[in-house]
């Protein structure tokens, strides 16, 4: 009886309770190598694709086209007031931004049309609406919209500012 009480509860109960310590340890280290070497491979994978858009990212700039500037005449106009108010002006000097060289030759043609839509809309403007950066960013998007209305279906990116004087 004592070699069964041995064989049931001494060593096989011990070997029983070392084997499963043993496999949880095995898989865990399994585990921890595994995700090692996964988390190795997309780091490679993602410095590498990394290192390609710089390269693809630094040739693009190379291959772009320049952009072109085309001059507005430049533009005085009296600013809408309340009556008896001293009379303000507001003299402006625009540049438009297009895409390419050959749009410059498209909407030189039409630079009264701009004038006119500009001259007519800075008429209606009051001191108080170019009042601060977001002033002159409203101003700057609504000539953008207009200017393209005037010139469809020719495209300007931007109205840009060279002189602004508010007096």
């Amino acid at each position: 009886m004592a070699d069964t009480e041995n064989s049931e509860g001494g060593a096989p109960g011990g070997d029983e309770a070392g084997a499963p310590k043993k496999s949880k340890l095995k898989l865990i280290i399994i585990g921890a190598v595994a995700l090692a070497l996964v988390g190795g491979g997309g780091g490679y994978f993602f410095l590498a694709k990394g290192k390609k858009k710089d390269e693809h990212a630094e040739a693009a700039p190379a291959a772009a086209k320049p952009l072109s500037f085309v001059e507005v005449p430049e533009i005085m106009v009296n600013l809408a007031g309340q009556p008896g108010e001293r009379v303000q002006y507001l003299k402006a000097k625009l540049v438009l931004e297009v895409k390419d060289a050959p749009q410059v030759a498209l909407i030189t043609p039409a630079m009264p049309r701009i004038t006119d839509m500009a001259q007519v809309y800075l008429r209606e403007l009051r001191s108080s609406d170019l009042n601060g950066s977001v002033g002159m960013f409203r101003l700057k998007e609504e000539l953008t919209r207009r200017v393209n209305a005037a010139i469809a279906p020719n495209h300007v990116n931007a109205v840009l500012f060279k002189e602004i004087l508010v007096q």
